[in-house]
């Protein structure tokens, strides 16, 4: 079971360095803070929705700089260890991968950000090395209007298992 009363004890700025680990967006992460008391993890997944919906086109690409891209380790910005590990999890679909579809992803990753101006976001929890290729294959003949709403979903989905993470880890089950 998830409590929340650890993140509810916390002060707002406090709350919004937490919740910062599971979304990169300062905006969303302040927001989410001030948004709390929070009666139930079902309410908090509803306002982390509400919330990043909400938000413009450059607090959704700050979001997306904290994480690395597909097949890598760093992020281009900084971010907490966490954040750090939780991505490496993330991506484990992606060790043992092939040679010949680490360098598909990493030239189509070049390519896509090239045209899209921001890195190829995918919740990648669960998927195969493959599995990411063929979805990097698909999305980057979208055009920008298409991708960005997609790739601000997956963010969505990304944040949603980290906020579960985030609260188990503090929970003590």
């Amino acid at each position: 079971m998830i409590r929340l009363d650890w993140l509810n004890s916390l002060s707002e700025e406090a709350a919004s360095i937490e919740l910062l680990k599971c979304c990169g967006s300062q905006k969303w992460a302040r927001r989410m803070g001030s948004s709390r008391p929070i009666g139930s993890f079902e309410e908090l997944i509803q306002k982390a929705d509400t919330i990043w919906l909400h938000l413009d086109r450059d607090d959704w690409l700050e979001a997306f700089r904290s994480h690395p891209k597909i097949g890598e380790h760093k992020a281009a910005a900084k971010v907490s260890t966490q954040s750090e590990g939780w991505s490496g999890q993330e991506q484990a679909g992606i060790h043992g991968a092939a040679t010949q579809t680490l360098d598909e992803l990493a030239k189509l990753n070049r390519e896509y950000e090239e045209k899209f101006g921001f890195i190829f976001i995918v919740c990648a929890t669960g998927k195969a090395s493959e599995e990411m290729l063929a979805i990097l294959k698909t999305r980057i003949g979208n055009d920008l209007e298409t991708e960005l709403p997609i790739a601000a979903r997956e963010q969505a989905k990304i944040t949603k298992i980290r906020l579960g993470k985030l609260l188990s880890r503090r929970s003590g089950t």
